[in-house]
């Protein structure tokens, strides 16, 4: 397979970025509608139109940013508002809002893979349809995966921080929030220190091994990459 062009790669990884970062999104509005916080719905963010969840520096510039300078894509759209007060168990409640994000992630990574089937049975009879799919199947189940581990890490503002802090003693969990503020700044420093890496890439491979078409994923994610 010939190496893509900077234009087919956006064309590629576009879709599957914005719906991924939407989803997660949607779902942390959507669970904590259902546990007495309905200011996401009331915002009209509870959605799977990608719009109101369009961030035009995480969701649209970074992206392309990385693609064209690192061959690597990676994105995020406006947080969901939620206002913890308003949960039936504030603490308990942010958990389960906060672990509703990568859950959502990793139920995409399973629809992609089960897309890739389907492009992969229309590559002989439908090639001009089934190769684009089966490379933007492909982007789906990497983003997805990438991004859900990404969020499992325990830094709060991401949403491992907060599922732990769900499960911490009030007095724990008081000084552990405190890290929040500089929370971005310790992602940083793990991801370019390669330490995150460590910790994401083992989920990773572990979700694309367990999918269906794992081993497409693998011969074809280094087609994705310039």
């Amino acid at each position: 397979m010939d190496e893509l062009t900077l234009i087919q790669r956006i064309a590629v990884w576009a879709l599957p970025l914005i719906f991924a970062v939407t989803v997660h999104e949607a779902a942390h509005g959507w669970v904590a509608d259902k546990l007495g916080d309905p200011t996401a719905r009331k915002l009209g963010r509870i959605t799977f139109n990608p719009l109101p969840h369009i961030d035009p520096v995480g969701t649209l510039l970074v992206p392309v940013l990385m693609l064209t300078f690192t061959g690597f894509l990676i994105g995020w759209a406006k947080p969901v508002p939620v206002m913890v007060n308003r949960l039936h168990s504030p603490q308990r409640d942010m958990a389960v809002v906060a672990a509703a994000g990568p859950g959502s992630n990793l139920l995409m990574a399973v629809v992609w893979s089960l897309v890739l089937l389907l492009a992969q049975s229309l590559l002989h009879s439908m090639h001009a349809v089934g190769l684009p799919l089966m490379l933007m199947s492909v982007a789906g189940v990497f983003v997805n995966l990438v991004l859900m581990a990404l969020n499992l890490l325990p830094i709060p503002p991401l949403d491992g921080g907060r599922v732990l802090n769900g499960f911490l003693p009030a007095n724990v969990s008081r000084v552990y929030m405190k890290l929040e503020p500089y929370g971005m700044f310790i992602l940083i420093g793990l991801l370019i220190s390669g330490i995150a890496a460590k910790f994401l890439w083992p989920i990773v491979l572990t979700g694309i091994t367990v999918l269906p078409g794992s081993a497409q994923v693998m011969g074809i994610l280094p087609v994705l990459f310039p």
